[in-house]
């Protein structure tokens, strides 16, 4: 059977980044003596050599399949890693490549309290990233999206300059901030505190179940 990828190109030009993307797949994840199932969407890159007319996809979907079922079987320490391990089988596939890189990005729940009590599940998205160049060491990243609520500062200085009794009024914002940092081996950095540290640079989370009370604090 021909090969068409193995042909030479016409115009030789080397890609960075050939792939896969949007493969859900279901995990199992196990962080401080917890277990949890997430449903990450995965994207799996390699660099393609001038010398190759293109690259074998269904390769990137195999090396995802194969870690991911290991991951079920037995639960993976964190998203980041299993980035880490497909990224790493990429190119035990892809034996022409020299660098691979895995996106995922998962929903993710923790229970929240409001000002007034009420208890609801808010949902955070988890984004991990792990890129390698052949015969060097991997580099891991774990990070969130989180949406948060921010008084706007212009809105209130025009507000106080304009009104004689000088009320803080203003409105509200919606945001989404994005928090990522590289994880060294052998280190693990927890979900929870990184939305924590996102939470705090807000004026104020967002809540499912708000009432006229949480709003007025």
């Amino acid at each position: 059977m021909i090969d068409v990828q193995e042909r030479k190109p016409e115009y030789a030009f080397k890609l960075t980044r050939v792939g896969v993307v949007g493969i859900k797949k279901l995990v199992s994840v196990e962080r401080g003596g917890k277990t949890t199932m997430l449903t990450p969407v995965v994207d799996a890159f390699v660099d393609l050599p001038s010398t190759k007319k293109g690259s074998h996809m269904s390769r990137n979907v195999e090396a995802i399949n194969e870690i991911v079922d290991e991951a079920v079987r037995k639960p993976a320490k964190g998203i980041e890693n299993l980035c880490a391990s497909i990224a790493k089988r990429l190119l035990i596939k892809h034996q022409y490549a020299n660098y691979a890189e895995v996106n995922m990005k998962a929903d993710y729940f923790l229970e929240r309290k409001s000002p007034s009590g009420n208890t609801s599940m808010e949902n955070y998205e988890l984004i991990a990233k792990a890129a390698i160049k052949r015969d060097e060491e991997v580099k891991k990243s774990i990070g969130v999206n989180v949406v948060g609520m921010a008084a706007c500062p212009c809105a209130m200085e025009t507000v106080k300059e304009l009104s004689e009794s000088k009320l803080s009024v203003t409105h509200n914002q919606r945001n989404i901030a994005s928090l990522m940092i590289e994880v060294p081996e052998k280190y693990d950095v927890e979900a929870h505190d990184l939305i924590k540290i996102v939470d705090a640079s807000f004026s104020s989370p967002t809540y499912e179940i708000l009432k006229r009370k949480d709003e007025a604090e």
